[in-house]
């Protein structure tokens, strides 16, 4: 099983990369951007035998104590397989 963890810069704190890349794409005439914010995605492949809960609690457990900054950053996951 694979988890897929999307992680993003909570909207209210400032993405200076997303900002950089904005820029970047207006200066090269993509002038419909509104907005760029600057993520990043982990996969995790987990050993076979956990049921659906079991991989949910644990990839939980990933991402609160290491994979995510939670006082910046917000997460969400898919489990695949």
């Amino acid at each position: 099983m694979i988890a897929r963890v999307t992680i993003m810069p909570k909207k209210d704190v400032l993405d200076p990369q997303g900002k950089a890349v904005s820029g970047a794409l207006h200066s090269l005439g993509h002038s419909e951007v509104s907005e760029v914010r600057v993520g990043k995605v982990i996969l995790v492949t987990l050993n076979d035998g956990l049921s659906q809960n079991e991989a949910k609690e644990h990839v939980t457990a990933m991402c609160e104590s290491l994979l995510a900054n939670t006082v910046i950053e917000d997460y969400t996951f898919e489990l695949e397989g």
